[in-house]
């Protein structure tokens, strides 16, 4: 259910590796297939697929650089519930659900994943998640992996997770509002499902928390280190491969670029650049066109452009990897997204990153504290900026290195994170859902994990204690006072009639 194109990659990858073991794939997406695979049926619905168009047709690029969220809130909250309505009011996904088939296993992206709980939920089988935002940590948190604000930064965020008072007091505020805003969006769309699925169904939370397994898009060499429960694994760059040989045509021009090398721009599925304003175009034109490199720039459309560089080239599609893993390439400029944020590192390349929305801040700011990555603001973007941006990346060697550092600690795993997903998925599947990998934690309240209700106790316990002790010791002082008044009270009255009895005493003496 995740609106971009990219959101599907880790899902082709995994389908492929699953087909290769005899297994039958079924994917729904809102993204036309691009290929023919045995055993892979994908199915895209097309009242969805028009309505992620529609969504995604805003001026990202425009909105960023005015200064404004590229994405409101509220485009955010409605995001949920009214693509749930466009995908489950589609006559093939009716279709579909009436269909009768079934399945072993079901796998949903964790991103915007509420909807298709409903298909988990008329299915009555085990679910996984691919948390293909990898700085999300909803997925995760729900099914009980710690996610303590203090270290966990917002997923939209320039923030990292080295935090200092005031990051972490903005940080804490996000993370409010961005679970407010979820439990807006969850709630109405809790009516959506109920429409569809029956009155009885139960809330899209209480079912998330039975997740059976999550296939983590990150890896602590390039995302952040995390204490993760047994039923996740980190799978990052689970779509890297090494680079294949380029056509002719690249090929003849990348090499005609002599020791030079070349530069390559991309922003990616989730950034239009048909939608960008033409000002933008330009100003990375010029900046293009003054660098001693050869640039390969890929384009999604015809744009009106005129006295393109000698040195520049458009394409409507590039293959990304092969590029990357090529000897020649100097400087990747991207919008940073996480894909091409693991690819960058899987074949050692530094960047300049121009993040766009979404995660793409917190994860060009992630690669900017790594080392290998230049990251810049669009809204006060120039040409000189970009310029001397892609000339400090090619020329300090300190980004090159600490790429290469990067691609080292990635590529040591014991093995590719495509079988290790591959493992859990068909594990998840021969134990029948793995329930026992799941932690009582999914099932505790924010009180309760915390602890908050016995620390609450305990300050009662404390408060009481206090109150009773208070209580003694007055009621103690109280009485000692009470006592020594008695005693000098009777040692007075003692005293006088001692001094009474024997005034009385001498004057009888006197009289007789």
């Amino acid at each position: 259910m995740g609106g971009t194109k990219s959101h599907k990659i880790p899902f082709w990858e995994l389908a492929r590796g699953l087909i290769r073991r005899g297994n039958n794939i079924t994917l729904i997406s809102a993204f036309q297939p691009d290929f023919h695979l045995e055993g892979l049926e994908e199915i895209a619905p097309e009242g969805l697929a028009s309505f992620i168009r529609s969504y995604m047709s805003l001026d990202l690029v425009g909105a960023r650089m005015r200064g404004e969220e590229p994405l409101p809130y509220k485009d955010i909250v409605r995001f949920g519930y009214e693509a749930c309505d466009a995908f489950l009011n589609d006559y093939e996904t009716r279709s579909f659900l009436r269909s009768g088939r079934t399945y072993d296993l079901i796998i949903l992206d964790g991103a915007y994943p509420e909807c298709a709980l409903g298909i988990v939920y008329r299915q009555k089988v085990p679910f996984m998640y691919i948390n293909t935002v990898g700085f999300y940590s909803g997925p995760t948190s729900i099914s009980g992996s710690p996610a303590p604000y203090s270290v966990t930064p917002i997923f939209a965020k320039s923030f990292t997770d080295n935090l200092n008072f005031i990051d972490r007091v903005r940080n804490t505020f996000w993370h409010v509002g961005a679970f407010a805003g979820h439990a807006v969006s969850v709630t109405i769309l809790q009516g959506v499902l109920r429409k569809h699925f029956g009155q009885q169904i139960p809330h899209v939370y209480d079912m998330g928390k039975n997740v059976s397994f999550i296939l983590q898009n990150g890896h602590y060499s390039v995302s952040y280190p995390r204490p993760y429960l047994p039923n996740v694994a980190e799978v990052a760059c689970i779509h890297c491969k090494e680079p294949k040989k380029l056509n002719a045509d690249l090929e003849d021009w990348i090499s005609g670029s002599g020791n030079e090398g070349f530069v390559y721009v991309s922003m990616g599925s989730s950034v239009r650049t048909d939608n960008m304003p033409l000002t933008v175009h330009r100003m990375m034109v010029e900046a293009l066109g003054r660098l001693p490199q050869r640039v390969l720039w890929k384009q999604d459309a015809e744009q009106n452009l005129t006295d393109i560089p000698s040195n520049v080239r458009l394409y409507k599609w590039l293959p990304q990897q092969d590029l990357l893993g090529h000897p020649k390439i100097k400087a990747f400029v991207t919008h940073g997204g996480l894909l091409s944020m693991f690819e960058t590192v899987y074949h050692g390349v530094p960047i300049v990153s121009i993040p766009i929305f979404c995660d793409h801040d917190s994860n060009a700011a992630k690669a900017e504290v790594d080392g290998y990555a230049k990251k810049l603001d669009l809204q006060y973007l120039t040409a000189d900026k970009l310029f001397k941006a892609i000339t400090e990346v090619i020329n300090d060697p300190k980004y090159k290195d600490q790429v290469k550092r990067r691609q080292v600690l990635l590529r040591d795993q014991k093995e590719s994170p495509l079988e290790r997903a591959i493992y859990w998925t068909e594990y998840v599947i021969r134990h029948k859902g793995a329930y026992h990998l799941q932690s009582p934690a999914k099932d505790l309240n924010f009180i309760q994990y915390y602890s908050l209700d016995i620390l609450f106790l305990f300050i009662a316990l404390v408060i009481f204690s206090s109150l009773i002790l208070m209580y003694i010791v007055r009621s103690g002082f109280k009485k000692l006072a009470d006592y020594v008044q008695r005693k000098r009270m009777n040692q007075l009255m003692d005293t006088s009639c001692l001094k009474r009895s024997k005034k009385l005493i001498d004057q009888s003496k006197k009289k007789l």
